[in-house]
């Protein structure tokens, strides 16, 4: 008999920080390395990528994984769904400990490698695989890993799929189940219906948005929002700022379109931008409008903002990163007149994105807005649709896949009381064929 564990390692008690071990008799796969972002933003100057990970493990900043040595098997792959940090930003300070390779999409492995290259403290050797969705990597004889597509903020995502003896464990962290996307297919329904009926014995869920009613809006109902603040109003000789999440790839293509069709030059200004939007452009993901222009260095982010303000503001879109208020970002360092680009009254500053709910990112934020409404900027906030699922998604995804066990993770405790609601609707029973782990918990799968 196939014995079965499912080991709960991190995000089981809060958002971020994610970390599941799938154990299949002695062979153990990982899903997810995740950062939980609001723990390294109370300290003030922490250079992540020179720390080591026993005082990251202590600041609650990423998994603590010292569990795993209490687990009987040993480590075959290490999975990741997307490229956010919550799921893969802990890789390259935990990577090293196992003998494994890491599996990914291709944007997914693209983004691990940055993160990589960027550590100072450890070197990671794991072999990288990249493994497109709808793809299988081969653990051993009766083992394999599936990637089956799904939607969410980032380009690339997947649901994983541990094939076993005894069937399926489906690990559906993060997705949305949006059938018109705007960049994209919508998530793979058909092979998803045909996994339940090929048997899934357990299926971890997100819980992050189970409190919230109904369904979750499609990327397609957020692009008709940017589309009529950036287009839809009398004023469009003034000056107007945008911030949304560098990741968000579907958006910023979006966004970038918008600008060319307002005779505006889009600028995308930050690190991250750099980062996610010429690796998804490099990739073949999307193509940029000719003008476009990305700066991630200080001096060329300085030395844009100069320019935009020489040459007019009205014939720019600026594309930055700093929706949550995060000190040292472009859209804070504009609110404190750190920059040449100058806030005046009636500027349109436009949040595509939500505050995520945390206190000190709800500080920061307010703090933000403030400073821009003194400045005499007109705000537009939450011009934005989520990538996380709703409960009546949770419901859909149930029925659709039909597991004889739910998990729900990526979530505090009140995401999973909401979602153990929900199951218990779709006949799902409370510490029977429902379960609610905390990190640093084993569940045992009987036959």
């Amino acid at each position: 008999m196939t014995e079965l564990g499912i080991v709960a390692v991190g995000g089981y008690n809060e958002m971020g920080r994610n970390m599941t071990a799938i154990r299949v008799d002695d062979k153990i796969i990982i899903i997810d390395m995740g950062l939980r972002l609001d723990r390294v933003q109370i300290h003030e100057d922490v250079e992540i990528d020179k720390m080591h990970s026993l005082e990251l493990i202590e600041m609650g900043a990423i998994p603590d994984d010292t569990i795993m040595k209490e687990i009987d098997g040993n480590v075959c792959a290490i999975v990741c769904t997307h490229g956010h940090l919550d799921h893969i930003g802990a890789i390259s300070k935990l990577a090293h400990r196992y003998a494994a390779p890491i599996i990914g999409t291709p944007y997914t492995s693209a983004l691990i490698q940055h993160q990589i290259d960027s550590e100072r403290k450890f070197g990671v050797k794991n072999r990288i695989i990249s493994v497109k969705a709808g793809g299988t990597y081969q653990v051993s004889d009766d083992v394999s890993i599936e990637m089956i597509r799904t939607q969410h903020s980032i380009i690339d995502a997947v649901f994983v799929a541990i094939h076993t003896p005894r069937g399926a464990i489906l690990y559906a962290c993060d997705f949305k189940l949006d059938r018109t996307p705007t960049l994209g297919e919508p998530p793979a329904f058909d092979r998803l219906r045909e996994l339940g009926k090929e048997g899934v014995v357990a299926m971890i869920a997100e819980s992050t948005n189970a409190t919230r009613a109904g369904k979750t809006p499609s990327e397609r109902i957020a692009h008709d929002m940017v589309r009529d603040v950036l287009l839809g109003t009398e004023e469009s000789d003034v000056g107007m700022i945008i911030t949304t999440f560098a990741s968000h790839i579907a958006r910023l293509n979006s966004i970038m379109q918008f600008a060319t069709e307002m005779k505006r030059t889009p600028i995308l200004l930050g690190r991250s931008m750099d980062r996610y939007v010429n690796t998804a452009r490099e990739l073949g993901y999307i193509e940029l409008p000719k003008k476009t222009e990305i700066y991630g260095n200080r001096k060329d982010i300085d030395k844009a903002f100069r320019k935009i303000m020489d040459k007019g503001k009205d014939k720019y879109l600026p594309i930055v990163t700093g929706h949550q208020g995060e000190p040292g970002a472009i859209l804070s360092r504009v609110a404190n007149g750190d920059t040449a680009y100058k806030i005046e009254s009636g500027d349109k500053v436009i949040f595509s994105a939500n505050t995520i709910p945390t206190p000190m990112t709800q500080a920061n934020r307010y703090a933000l807005e403030t400073k821009l409404k003194m400045k005499g900027a007109r705000l537009y906030d939450n011009v934005h649709v989520s990538g996380h699922a709703y409960r009546e998604d949770h419901w859909e995804l149930i029925r659709l896949v039909n597991p004889e066990n739910v998990i729900p993770a990526h979530g505090h405790i009140d995401m999973h009381s909401a979602y153990i609601e929900m199951a218990e609707d779709a006949g799902y029973e409370l510490g029977h064929t429902l379960h609610l782990l905390r990190n640093g918990e084993e569940l045992y799968l009987e036959d």
